[in-house]
Formats: structure tokens, C-alpha cells, sequence
């Protein structure tokens, strides 16, 4: 009997602490909105985990950019977050009215959503950056931010930097600047109503769930600093120069005026993003070397596991503004696991949902995507590739572009136009471009595909014109 009891014992125990386990992986963070926050009323968001209460998620008010008639036009459009671990059920109600299709991107998630009058429910496993558009709607969407679990830090410990749920603005002029070895904490319901500036700086860490407010251009700004992180908040920009160990993970960029860029690199090392989204008004990314103050190349530059969405320009930009006198180098970039929603750009010099243009004399090399979603993007090029002179940002071509690896890219859509690859005379070439399984509207493209014509360039298959002062592209 006694045998028995340690066992019942043991197996009670057992189920307790598996049911605390259980309970723990099921949670659940929303943030209420501060008073005076800028709210949009034109989607209700709740969100709820399996047995639980409807939960609100406030809904904020973003802004985006629309070009009409080459007219850049702001739109409204709407911004929610919450954090969870486990599964949640999310309903989206639209006050304009009636839904008549919907669908949650990137379309790589696989949502599809049940429509019921003008509501949409559907289910999340893991966290995610979504847009969730109402009948066609790009613009008047809902980007849906839904966090992993945060921790918090002891607001009262001396190295921490803590903006608490609220509307904050700077005590003295428009900035925050952090000095050396804070942690700086924006927590969910915080709106900050000024830049937040690491300069000349070592050892800081920015995160949280709050908002720098969408009012303030370059939200947060890196320069001359190291060993920097920035987690989870949303902004507008995030410009980093002259910097080294910067790590970006789940930070949100959405801008909607002129010169927009979401996440820029001037003449920094070692910068790794991961799990960002950029919807913005210009280049989602770039990396450049010498510009705006900042000197010298860039090297060692990742993003992967991110969304990317340029209502203008391109997604990624690499190498166009650089130093003609002291020519610089642009070295070992990688791209993996990334989708892009959108691209727009009607100037066709400006083209390319993934772009290396090399001008002021840069040299580009060592640089690969792989694993890159490529939707129906409403205009504009899959790749261009060029060393350039444009007289309008440049004051000289660019040396060359070299090792250039695309594996798994795929492209599912009608509107691109012809890509571009293209060297600038004997001395500036592109040179060893390998395509490595290019799915075009599910056709893969390689130098032996079958139904391709002898006398063809491969590339021709692609639509991508191979010009003069190019060596050795292989589609494989």
C-alpha cells in the first residue's frame, strides 16, 4: 500500500508540474494605449488564447506612402502589437464595413483567414510581423506586430533607462541621448516623443515593446558606437554609421515621407539584423560607405528572417554612395530567409527589388541572398546589378561588382520588368553572378533547362538582359 501511495504521490506531482509547464507556455501580453496616443479606429483587434476572455489590442495610428500621378500622397493606415507564447485566435473587426476578401501576409505564412460579415479570425503558432489587408486594401491595412514574450528589467536598478507605459518627451531639446552601458527600456504602451541617439557610445541595449512616435524622422539613431542592441520597438528609421557590433532583432520600421529609408548602414562593420520589418517610403535597406558624415567602407552586414515592403524604391540597396578620393570597399553581406511584399518604383534607375549598384568608385563583392520570397510587387525589377556613374548621387562609377550568390529566390508575380546586369567599361566589371535554383512563377531557371533554345541566354528565360562588362553568370 505504501508502494502504491509513492507512486499515486509521484504521478500527482508529476501532472502538477506538467500543467504548470503547460500553463506557462500558454501566455498572453496586451498594453493599453496611453492617454493622447494617436489612435485609428478602422479595425477593432482582439486577441484571446483557448478557454480565455476576448483580449483589446489597441489599434495606432501609422502612416504610409502612396505615389499617385508621381505625387507622393500620405495614407493612413493602422499598427497593433501584443506579446504571446503558445497559440492565440485573433479577430480583426473593420469599421469601414464589410468584408469582402481579406488575406495576411507574407503569404509564406500560410494564414488564411475565416471572413465572417466584417470580421476576420485566424490563429498564430509562433510570432509574427503581419499586414493584414481588407479587400485589396494596401494602404488602409492593419500591421500586426505579435511579439515573443518580453522580460522586463528592474526599473530601479542604476544602468537602466526605464519609459514606462505613457507619452514621454525629452527634457531639453528633441533628443534622447544614451551614454555608455544602459539599458535603455521602452515598455509596451510607451510612446516616445523624440529621437533616441547613441553616439559615441559602447555597451547599450534599447528594447522593449513601446513606439518612438511616427512624427519623428530617424527615431533612433546609431553613430560611432559599439557594441549596441535594439529589440522589439517600432520607429521610423534606424540609421546606423561608423559603428561595429550592432545586433537589430524584431524592431519595426515604418515611415512614410520623403527620404523614408527604414534601416540604413553607412560605413559600419559587423551590423546583424534579425526578424525586422521595414515598410517604408524609400530603400527598406541599404548599405553604403562613405555618406553623410560617416567614412570608410562596410563589412559584414546580415539580415535574415525578416519582411520587407518598399512603397517606393528598393527593398535592398547596396553600394551607391561612396568616397571617389579614397575609394572604399563594400564586403560580405548576406541575406537569408527574407520576403519581400512590395516594390514601387516607376524610375527605372532605380529599380531592383535586390540591388547592388556600385558608384563613387565602391567595390562590391562577396555578397549572397538566399531563401528570398519575392511577391507580385506592383513595379519595378527582381535584380539589377550595375556599376554606375549617376551624376545626380555619384561623382564617379564604381570599381566593379564581384561574387555575387543567389540561391532559392522566387519570384511569383506579373508585374515585374526586364532586370539589369551590367558592368561600365574593361576596367569595371561584374564579374562570377551564379543563380542557384531561380524559380520564376514556378519555372526554375538554369543554363540547362529543357525548352530552352540554344541561341537563348539563359537569362533571356528570366527576362533579365546580361549586358556589356560582364563576366561569367551561371544559372544553376
Amino acid at each position: 500500500m505504501i508502494h502504491k501511495n509513492l507512486i499515486l504521490t509521484a504521478l500527482i506531482i508529476l501532472n502538477s508540474q506538467f500543467s504548470i509547464l503547460n500553463s506557462s507556455a500558454q501566455q498572453l501580453v496586451t498594453y493599453p494605449a496611453p492617454e493622447g496616443a494617436h489612435l485609428n479606429a478602422d479595425f477593432a483587434v482582439q486577441v484571446r488564447q483557448a478557454g480565455s476572455d476576448w483580449q483589446t489590442v489597441p489599434s495606432y495610428m501609422a502612416f504610409v506612402d502612396e505615389v499617385v500621378d508621381t505625387k507622393h500622397t500620405v495614407r493612413e493606415s493602422s499598427m497593433a502589437y501584443f506579446d504571446f507564447a503558445g497559440e492565440v485566435e485573433i479577430a480583426v473587426t473593420c469599421n469601414k464595413g464589410a468584408i469582402h476578401s481579406a488575406q495576411v501576409r507574407p503569404l509564406s505564412c500560410n494564414i488564411q483567414p475565416e471572413i465572417n460579415g466584417n470580421m476576420l479570425i485566424f490563429k498564430l503558432k509562433q510570432p509574427r510581423n503581419l499586414s493584414v489587408e481588407v479587400n485589396g486594401d494596401i494602404f488602409g491595412n492593419l500591421q500586426l506586430f505579435a511579439n515573443p514574450l518580453d522580460t522586463v528589467p528592474d526599473r530601479n536598478r542604476s544602468d537602466v533607462i526605464f519609459f514606462g507605459a505613457g507619452i514621454h518627451k525629452p527634457e531639453r531639446g528633441k533628443t534622447f541621448r544614451i551614454p555608455s552601458g544602459k539599458t535603455v527600456y521602452i515598455a509596451g504602451g510607451a510612446v516616445l516623443m523624440g529621437q533616441v541617439l547613441v553616439e559615441n557610445a559602447r555597451n547599450v541595449k534599447i528594447r522593449g515593446r513601446g513606439l518612438i512616435d511616427f512624427s519623428i524622422k530617424e527615431g533612433l539613431k546609431i553613430a560611432h558606437s559599439q557594441n549596441v542592441e535594439v529589440e522589439g520597438i517600432t520607429l521610423t528609421q534606424l540609421p546606423i554609421g561608423n559603428s561595429d557590433g550592432v545586433t537589430v532583432r524584431n524592431v519595426k520600421s515604418i515611415s512614410y515621407y520623403g527620404w523614408g529609408d527604414g534601416m540604413n548602414v553607412f560605413a559600419a562593420n559587423n551590423i546583424h539584423y534579425d526578424g525586422v520589418f521595414c515598410r517604408n517610403s524609400d530603400d527598406c535597406h541599404t548599405v553604403y560607405a562613405t555618406r553623410k558624415g560617416f567614412t570608410g567602407g562596410s563589412k559584414n552586414i546580415t539580415m535574415k528572417n525578416s519582411t520587407l515592403w518598399a512603397d517606393v524604391a528598393h527593398p535592398i540597396q547596396i553600394g551607391t554612395h561612396g568616397n571617389t578620393d579614397k575609394p572604399d570597399t563594400i564586403e560580405n553581406c548576406r541575406y537569408e530567409n527574407i520576403d519581400i511584399l512590395d516594390h514601387n518604383e516607376k524610375q527605372i534607375n532605380y529599380q531592383g527589388c535586390l540591388s547592388l549598384n556600385a558608384g563613387d568608385s565602391n567595390f562590391i563583392t562577396d555578397i549572397s541572398f538566399e531563401n528570398i520570397r519575392v511577391e507580385n510587387f506592383r513595379c519595378g525589377q527582381l535584380v539589377n546589378i550595375r556599376v554606375f556613374y549617376n551624376s545626380k548621387y555619384c561623382t564617379s562609377p564604381g570599381r566593379g561588382v564581384e561574387n555575387v550568390h543567389f540561391k532559392d529566390i522566387t519570384y511569383n508575380g506579373t508585374n515585374a520588368e526586364m532586370s539589369v546586369i551590367a558592368g561600365y567599361d574593361e576596367q569595371r566589371k561584374v564579374k562570377n553572378i551564379t543563380f542557384e535554383n531561380l524559380n520564376i512563377n514556378g519555372q526554375v531557371i538554369s543554363d540547362g533547362m529543357e525548352g530552352k533554345p540554344a541561341w537563348y541566354n539563359t537569362g533571356d528565360m528570366a527576362r533579365i538582359m546580361i549586358g556589356e562588362h560582364v563576366e561569367n553568370v551561371s544559372f544553376k
